[in-house]
């Protein structure tokens, strides 16, 4: 290799000598030489393997046309060289090429275009080539081929990648504008509400670290480069100087050589980085090719090496290049001969190649595959149509494929779930996390430390975050230490310093790899940093004092009625039994013949004494009737309305009597957060800054809307610091304070606290998860651990240990039966008791003196002493199996005479008193109507 008068590079190869001396002569082996043109730069750069693919392409068509055979001419321009650039295209048209190769500078392929169009060759490139300011013009463009990806459609291609990687914000480093206008659809695809992207250049200077650690002061973790290849590894290396290569951050290359790095000492860095690949390097064709480069190198004593994974893209295309064209000359050849055409720039009498347009045309038409994969073109020469390798930096294989993205279908994954998680899996052996904590039990507690006991690390701590992420890091494999968050916050958006605080400000500022506590997973939250999948479901409730209960009272089935309502009925129970009395003894019909068979009595009786109308009313009332009724229409009205009366009152009566004294037992209480925004005399709280507060802040539900109004501009305040002192202050209140809290912190106080309780039910449902950064490559393997635990039912063992068990848990564990609320105690009926044993006393007296007073009776009428009738009355009711009472005529035995007197007046008083009982059954039958149905009495 040497160098021309004008600084060019000429390279001796003797094939090519020949090939061009063939070319003058016209032919060899007996077939037509066909001259294909080719321009590349100087520089010392892989425009080398670019020559030689080229090159080597041409040699391998030639190996398999029989009918022509193309030769290849070259010539070396510089980048910025337009001038030169001009007079070598002009060459090469003096020279008969059939078509212009290259070259790879915008500035210098733009030269070569215009000067193909003119005398219409045509212009095949394999570069990068932005649309016109003013669109796509198609006769400027109508000799042009462009197998790069079109500009477009590479760029849709990054903005997918982005997509489908959830990156909200990101930072874009570029080094030039054409790199910026590559990245369009990028910017295009950020909404005015989305996180701003940053866009920063870097210069000539090759010291980035000051740039880098601005990004980092940033919190940014999502970086593009888009910049020159040879600048991407020392831009990675000073990025892991200043720690900026962690777990948290990730980087996309969009340069298609980026496979071509050798990225051997960054390979084991945490960050991951993507780049793109227009071809798949372990493919037949591309390793063929390569062994074609090789031997054919081999053959002229030149040694070159280069591996699939490291081709670069234009080397490919070059390849990719001659194949298409060579088809489109064989195929034309075959239906008309294809005849160069020696042509000259600037000429008075300019001739176009008749050829050209008509090749141009049938390459876009034509569809091939090539080392670059599917080669199809639109109307203006430009492929809009391949497919991208999605390429990751791995450990053990350097750049491996994890997806695929063509314009129909986008990102396809090409690796399993189960290969990405073992992946993640074997990363987390032996690693360390910090796990970021708050003070609140029973999530997290200091410890209780026995006499002379130091503790350290995690042993400090204890409750059910500790024991969650214990459990976890079994399952994954992994060590952690716990670290309480300075502010004791949980994460909360200034919308004025935008800037966040508490657990999600110590993730952002990568101070911690994990947060778990009860931390609400919330839709703000989530824009911030990632969460798993909830270990704990929940939702916003009341905490509340107990109702404070009354003391028992014995009467208090007195209570439904009050005393006015009972001396009224009092008074109207006199006062009917009176007015009974009186209309009865003023209304004939109540006045009855006491024999109802003598028709010839001149005397009638008045049942109705006071006694019988007290008995009537009281029965009445009692709802159990009498045995005899009134027979006037006046008394049986006053009697209808008493029983009407009584009926509603005892109706009344009963119906109220358990409500009202269950609601004795209990004050005045709320039921629902309705009942709490249709009230002012209750206050009710939130903890400040908290996800409770935020739900009522943004809620739209008219309710809650009015109960935060009522919550902002209650003075003083009800907001609290902390679930505890709302807990104490709804302690402290005495039912004149609600505190609005998450229902898993309300159960664990209500555990421990009898005398508070939970009111209504969930106002919302949300869950706890574990935090860590955003796109943190630990989420799905934590969250399936979590999901784990779950499945084998720790988490609720977990729970009902921290709950129930441990730090006075079960204390209150008696829950009233909801069926038992409404039953009266006999602490609320005692008193019917009591009136009942009452009566059944008295009842019991008036027995005793009814019995002495028939036995003193007996004694006179029998004319013996009161002890000796006291001793037969008592042995006639002792004795049981006795059913008809004998005459008393053999209680004195001193003498006959006195036995038969006493017989002859126990007959007698025998006689009257079954006189007297045949006259009261024939009063009850008068009354009944039984004699009319045919009862005759017997007179004897």
């Amino acid at each position: 290799m040497t160098r021309d008068a004008g600084g060019g590079m000429v390279i001796h190869y003797l094939p090519f000598v020949l090939l061009l001396a063939v070319a003058l002569c016209g032919s060899v082996n007996g077939k037509r030489e066909i001259p294909v043109g080719a321009i590349f730069h100087q520089v010392p750069d892989h425009s080398y393997e670019s020559e030689i693919a080229f090159r080597y392409a041409i040699e391998r068509v030639n190996m398999h046309e029989k009918h022509f055979e193309l030769v290849p001419i070259v010539r070396y321009v510089s980048p910025e060289d337009s001038f030169k650039t001009e007079r070598k295209v002009c060459e090469l048209a003096a020279e008969g090429v059939t078509a212009v190769f290259g070259p790879s500078s915008i500035l210098t392929s733009g030269i070569v275009g215009s000067i193909c169009r003119t005398l219409e060759i045509p212009h095949i490139i394999t570069h990068w080539d932005p649309e016109p300011l003013g669109g796509l013009d198609p006769e400027l463009r109508a000799m042009t081929i462009n197998l790069y990806p079109e500009a477009d459609v590479l760029s849709r291609a990054l903005a997918d990648l982005i997509v489908d990687y959830s990156w909200k914000s990101f930072t874009i480093i570029y080094d030039s504008d054409e790199g910026l206008m590559r990245l369009k659809d990028i910017l295009q695809i950020h909404g005015p509400s989305d996180a701003p992207i940053t866009v920063r250049q870097i210069d000539d200077d090759p010291d980035y670290r000051p740039l880098l650690k601005d990004i980092q002061s940033s919190g940014e973790s999502h970086i593009i480069l888009e910049i020159r290849p040879d600048r991407i590894l020392e831009l990675l290396r000073q990025a892991k100087e200043v720690k900026m290569l962690e777990e948290y951050q990730s980087y996309i290359i969009t340069s298609l050589d980026a496979h071509t790095i050798d990225f051997e000492e960054l390979r084991y860095s945490r960050s991951n980085i993507t780049a793109l690949r227009l071809m798949d390097t372990k493919s037949f064709d591309i390793k063929n090719a390569v062994h074609d480069w090789e031997q054919g190198e081999a053959r002229m004593k030149r040694q070159f090496r280069v591996s699939p994974e490291h081709v670069h893209t234009e080397s490919a295309l070059y390849n990719d290049a001659v194949k298409i064209y060579a088809t489109a000359i064989r195929e034309l050849d075959a239906t008309e001969e294809i005849t160069p055409s020696r042509l000259t720039c600037g000429s008075k009498n300019l001739r176009q190649w008749p050829f050209g347009l008509r090749i141009i045309n049938y390459m876009k038409v034509k569809t091939e595959h090539g080392i670059t994969g599917p080669i199809i073109f639109d109307d203006f020469g430009r492929r809009a149509h391949f497919h991208l390798d999605i390429i990751e930096l791995s450990k053990d294989e350097g750049f491996k494929k994890i997806a695929t993205w063509d314009p129909t279908h986008g990102v396809n994954y090409t690796r399993s779930q189960g290969e990405v998680y073992s992946q993640i899996v074997e990363s987390l052996q032996n690693k360390t996390f910090i796990v970021a904590s708050r003070i609140g039990a029973p999530f997290l507690m200091f410890k209780e430390k026995k006499d002379g006991e130091f503790l350290e690390g995690n042993n400090r701590f204890e409750g059910y975050s500790l024991e969650l992420i214990d459990g976890i890091s079994k399952i994954l494999g992994f060590q952690y230490r716990m670290e309480l968050v300075p502010d004791g916050k949980y994460g909360s958006y200034n919308k004025v310093t935008k800037k966040w605080d508490g657990l999600v400000k110590h993730l952002l500022d990568r101070k911690a790899d994990l947060a778990v506590c009860d931390l609400t997973i919330t839709y703000e939250r989530r824009t911030a940093v990632d969460f798993t999948m909830p270990f704990m479901t929940l939702g916003i409730s009341i905490l509340y004092a107990k109702p404070v209960q009354q003391p028992k009272d014995l009467f208090s089935f007195l209570s439904p009625l009050s005393l006015d309502v009972w001396i009224y009925m009092a008074t109207a129970y006199l006062g009917v039994s009176v007015l009974l009395f009186v209309l009865s003894r003023m209304a004939p019909a109540d006045w009855e013949n006491p024999h109802p068979c003598k028709t010839d009595n001149d005397e009638v009786e008045n049942i109705w004494d006071m006694f019988n109308a007290l008995w009537l009313t009281m029965g009445s009332i009692m709802g159990q009737g009498c045995d005899i009724l009134p027979k006037a229409i006046s008394t049986r009205l006053v009697a209808g309305m008493w029983w009407f009366f009584a009926l509603i009152m005892l109706s009344s009566y009963t119906a109220n009597l358990a409500a009202f004294l269950t609601m004795e037992r209990m004050d005045a209480t709320i039921e629902s957060a309705e009942d709490l925004a249709k009230q002012s005399k209750i206050k009710y709280g939130v903890v400040t800054g908290g996800s409770t507060m935020a739900f009522f802040q943004t809620s739209n539900f008219s309710t809650y809307q009015r109960m935060w109004a009522s919550m902002e501009s209650a003075r003083p305040s009800v907001f609290t610091k902390s679930n505890d002192e709302g807990r104490d202050r709804v302690i402290k209140g005495k039912r004149m304070y609600a505190f609005l809290m998450e229902s898993t912190s309300l159960e664990y106080i209500t555990e421990r606290y009898c005398d508070l309780t939970q009111i209504g039910g969930l106002l919302d449902s949300k869950g706890y998860g574990i935090a860590m950064p955003v796109n943190s490559p630990y989420r799905t393997a934590i969250s399936g651990a979590v999901l784990k635990m779950q499945e084998e039912g720790k988490l609720y063992q977990l729970k009902t240990r921290w709950w129930k068990e441990m730090r006075g848990g079960g204390q209150c564990t008696e829950v009233p039966n909801s069926s038992q609320e409404n039953e009266l105690g006999i602490g609320n009926v005692g008193g019917v008791f009591v009136v009942l044993a009452l009566g059944c006393f008295c009842a019991f007296i008036i027995g005793i003196l009814e019995f002495l007073w028939n036995v003193r009776k007996v004694a006179v009428e029998e004319k013996v002493t009161p002890w000796d009738a006291l001793k037969a009355e008592l042995k006639f009711a002792l004795n049981i199996s006795v059913t008809s009472k004998p005459v008393h005529n053999t209680l004195s035995e001193s003498t006959a005479s006195g036995k038969s007197s006493l017989r002859s007046k126990s007959e007698s008083r025998r006689g009257s008193e079954l006189a007297g009982r045949g006259n009261n059954v024939r009063t009850a039958a008068s009354l009944t109507n039984i004699d009319k149905i045919g009862f005759v009495f017997d007179k004897n």
